[in-house]
């Protein structure tokens, strides 16, 4: 299956250089875990995760032609 990826603010330097997102194919059953695991996004790191718009976990099952966005944690003052 492929879905498309978009990783933000710091994490947008793992994409191929001047790509905004990416389409990734992946095993079916494969998890956003899978897709963090794809870019070596480390594993402790504390993610936002959108799932075709909608907040996501790590766990979440991806399906065909799902849209992911990955943003680290966003700190503010």
């Amino acid at each position: 299956m492929k879905v498309t990826v978009r990783l933000f603010a710091t994490l947008k330097d793992l994409l191929p250089k001047d790509r905004k997102k990416v389409l990734v194919e992946l095993a079916e059953g494969s998890t956003v875990n899978d897709v963090a695991e794809h870019f070596k996004i480390p594993q402790e790191e504390t993610l936002i995760i959108k799932v075709n718009g909608r907040s996501a976990d790590k766990s979440t099952v991806l399906k065909d032609g799902d849209r992911v966005g990955i943003f680290p944690p966003v700190g503010g003052g």
